[in-house]
């Protein structure tokens, strides 16, 4: 049966600007549940059962403009020899979507894929192997959509100067011998291991352009990346490596009123220091069967509407 929505935040009588549909971490393989690092128990063929739900309840609604896929479309269990069988079943169930999916690229994702692969099965609109690039659905609104691994140790070639650079910065910040462990490391720190990335420097640059471009055409700018970006809204062991740098940027302008991120399994929300809304989303992976974690966001001239079902909660973000 359909899941409902929450019901704890009522849609406004006025029709939205426009809404899109958003779910996260669908991280899908063929294989028995089994459990996180921290013992959470996870359903990897039933994510895609959420997925499918999420694509028949936009559907339904007709008026969900596209959706936003927030990254790790398939586990990093998945068997190797499967995974490009994998992503293309879950790309299959987003295509049964009326409108088009933006995607990004998650740890999970490049586990199973080098970025090059992912960013044209993604059909991620960049003319590199970077998948970072910004779109405006409507006059006064700009969506951003950052690539979190864009520097990191993961989905580039061993020996490229990015991978180099990034497990050097890794030396340096995590003594332990498994980089993907935040044993040992206090507070933000815990957020320098294996799995997260970072915003590189030419990514940094671009986004500065991007928001100063917004600023100047009045467009209200939201953020999506797979990373969290704000230490309210995340647990300290998956944050962005330089979620700070990019905040610093973000904070020099008043259009960003809202970030949205995956990856922390859980979800959060908070408001930070100069009132922009971060929102953690609930992964579909976690779902027990039975329960989904989807929603989608409505669009009004002051606020937003994270309209959200089952497992995935309520949240308003005026501004």
């Amino acid at each position: 049966m359909m899941a409902k929505a929450n019901g704890a935040v009522h849609a406004s009588t006025k029709e939205p600007l426009f809404s899109f549909g958003v779910i996260a971490d669908v991280q899908y393989a063929d294989i028995p549940d089994g459990r996180s690092f921290l013992g959470v128990p996870r359903y990897y063929r039933h994510s895609i059962t959420v997925l499918q739900r999420a694509v028949n309840r936009w559907n339904e609604q007709g008026n969900i403009k596209f959706s936003i896929n927030f990254g790790d479309i398939i586990d990093g269990y998945c068997p190797k020899d499967k995974s490009l069988w994998a992503v293309q079943k879950v790309l299959d169930e987003f295509d049964k979507f009326d409108g088009p999916t933006y995607h990004m690229i998650g740890n999970h994702c490049l586990y199973n894929l080098p970025r090059s692969q992912l960013v044209s099965l993604l059909k991620i609109a960049t003319d590199s192997d970077r998948a970072y690039y910004d779109f405006s659905p409507c006059p006064g609104f700009r969506i951003v959509v950052l690539d979190a691994y864009d520097f990191s140790c993961l989905g580039w070639p061993h020996d490229h100067p990015v991978t180099i650079a990034a497990m050097k910065l890794l030396d340096e910040k995590n003594p332990n011998t498994d980089k993907n462990s935040p044993d040992g490391l206090v507070g933000v720190d815990r957020r320098f291991v294996k799995f997260n990335g970072a915003v590189g420097k030419e990514q940094v640059s671009w986004l500065n352009d991007v928001l100063q471009d917004a600023s100047t055409q009045h467009q209200n700018v939201i953020i999506c990346s797979h990373l969290p970006m704000d230490p309210g809204a995340s647990s300290p062991a998956a944050l962005m490596w330089n979620y700070d740098e990019v905040m610093a940027i973000v904070h020099q302008y008043n259009c960003v009123k809202a970030c949205f991120a995956g990856h922390d399994h859980k979800g959060g929300h908070s408001v930070d220091s100069h009132g922009v809304h971060h929102r953690t989303l609930e992964a579909a992976l976690e779902c027990p069967p039975g329960t989904s974690a989807f929603g989608h966001v409505e669009v009004y001239p002051n606020r937003l509407l994270l309209v959200g079902f089952d497992r995935m909660a309520d949240t308003e973000v005026r501004f």
